[in-house]
Order: C-alpha cells, then sequence, then structure tokens
C-alpha cells in the first residue's frame, strides 16, 4: 500500500491551483468515488448509524477518512466506524448543514469540506443522462476530445468492475449530417446499463464539458457494431472480477508434500 491515495493526489493538484475549475472538478469526483471511514459514536445498529459530530468555529463536521489506518491514527484508540461512498455520505449530509472533515490532521488531504460543497457535490450527481434515439451512419475515430474527458472516462470507467468487457469511444456522423462522440459498451452485463449510463454522464460533469457531448450504446460483443467501434474506437478495458480457481491435489501425488499417516 503507497502511502498516497488517489485523493490525496487529487486535493494536492486542486490546492495547487484554487482557481483551476478542472482540478476542483477531478477532486470532488475522486471524493464521490472513494470509500470512507466515518467515525461512529457507537456501533451501527442495521442501517442506523450515529455520526460523531465536532463542533468547531465554522460548524459542525462528521470525520471520515479513505483508510481504516488513517482513522486509527487519528483517533489513537478503537472506535465505531462504517465504511460507505462518498457519494452516500453527501446525500446523507446534503440540507442538514453538517461539513465532513476528511483525513483531518493524518493525510495530505486533510480538510474540512463545508455544508454547502456537499450539498452541490449531491445535487450534481443526481443529474443523469437522457434516452435519445438516433440513427447512426458512420463511426470515426474520435479527434478533438479535451484530455481532461479521456482522464475522466479512464478513471470512472476503472470503478465499474465487471460491468463491462469494454468500452470504445468513437466519432459518430448521423442519417442527417450531424456529428457527435460515442461510448459503446461491449458485452455489458444485464442490468448494468443505467449504471454504466449514469459513469459516463459523470465523467463529462466532472471534466466541465457541456452534458450532451457524448452519447452512449452497448452492444453485445458478436454485434457487427461492435466490430466497427473496435476498428476505429478508442479502446478502454474495464476491471473483471478474479476467478478463484480451486485446484484439488490427491494425497501422495505432490513430492514435496508427503501423505498424512494416522
Amino acid at each position: 500500500m503507497t502511502d498516497t491515495s488517489a485523493l490525496d493526489a487529487a486535493h494536492v493538484a486542486m490546492d495547487a491551483n484554487l482557481h483551476d475549475n478542472a482540478a476542483r472538478l477531478r477532486f470532488f469526483e475522486r471524493l464521490a468515488d472513494s470509500e470512507l471511514f466515518l467515525m461512529l459514536t457507537e456501533e451501527a445498529k442495521g442501517e442506523n448509524i450515529s455520526p460523531e459530530l465536532f463542533d468547531v468555529a465554522d460548524g459542525s463536521f462528521v470525520l471520515a477518512f479513505d483508510r481504516e489506518d488513517r482513522l486509527s491514527r487519528f483517533a489513537g484508540r478503537p472506535v465505531p466506524y462504517v465504511a460507505l461512498s462518498g457519494r452516500v455520505l453527501s446525500s446523507m449530509l446534503s440540507g442538514q448543514g453538517i461539513g465532513l472533515g476528511l483525513n483531518l490532521e493524518v493525510a495530505p488531504s486533510s480538510m474540512l469540506i463545508p455544508s454547502e460543497a456537499l450539498g452541490w457535490l449531491d445535487t450534481t450527481l443526481q443529474h443523469g443522462p437522457e434516452e435519445v434515439q438516433q440513427r447512426l451512419a458512420e463511426f470515426l475515430p474520435p479527434v478533438g476530445l479535451p484530455e481532461d474527458l479521456l482522464t475522466a472516462l479512464d478513471a470512472k470507467l476503472a470503478t465499474a468492475v465487471g460491468l463491462a468487457q469494454a468500452a470504445y469511444l468513437v466519432g459518430t456522423k448521423s442519417e442527417d449530417g450531424g456529428s457527435g462522440h460515442l461510448l459503446g459498451f461491449v458485452g455489458t452485463v444485464e442490468g448494468a446499463e443505467a449504471a454504466l449510463a449514469k459513469a459516463a454522464s459523470e465523467a463529462l460533469t466532472f471534466s466541465g464539458i457541456e452534458a450532451g457531448a457524448m452519447d452512449v450504446g452497448f452492444f453485445a460483443p458478436h454485434d457487427p457494431t461492435a466490430a466497427s467501434l473496435a476498428k476505429v474506437g478508442l479502446r478502454f478495458d474495464l476491471p473483471q472480477p478474479q476467478e478463484r480457481v480451486i485446484k484439488q491435489v490427491a494425497p501422495g501425488s505432490d513430492p514435496n508434500q508427503p501423505p498424512i499417516l494416522k
């Protein structure tokens, strides 16, 4: 495990230029996608939790850390906690007038995030893609897309473990002459379409690109369209869950492990 987390790196980039909107957006995207360990006053009882509240001059804050060891170092003693994503935590705190103390005193990303910022994050995350129908005439290599979008897509799709085999980003030309871009998912797990479309939408939002600048489609691996995407598209490989292989060895078959005699 390295000392620097994804949140640390995003915070350092944001802190280096506070007027860089793209860096701020990337930090909030990492916050939403990160697993956080929220300090509690007592053990969780089912879905009921009681976050530890700290009052400072700037208001009330809960404390959360992006690693269990960071929570332990801050507390200095065993404390109850619950693990939840940054998007769930922002939704939980939105409108409550409560901010977030993130990695306080134990990481480069140590900061107080005010309640207004959490409300903005929750509202932003609620934006979703709209379903439209369009007949495409041609797929082309993608051109003119900002590096921020490609970086955001790569990071976002890295979190979509096992939801599809791959995705291809292509340029498109419609039958009426319009042009655009399409992110085509190949080999999508049944029922994962909405989650993948939302992930693509968030990549657009947090890269600062106007909504609607990219369409999303889903194709079976043997669909001729999938082959067309692969010919001209920029490929993103989605992580796949590791398969557990259980190998049974007959007693006495391994010369380094003789059978046990009873």
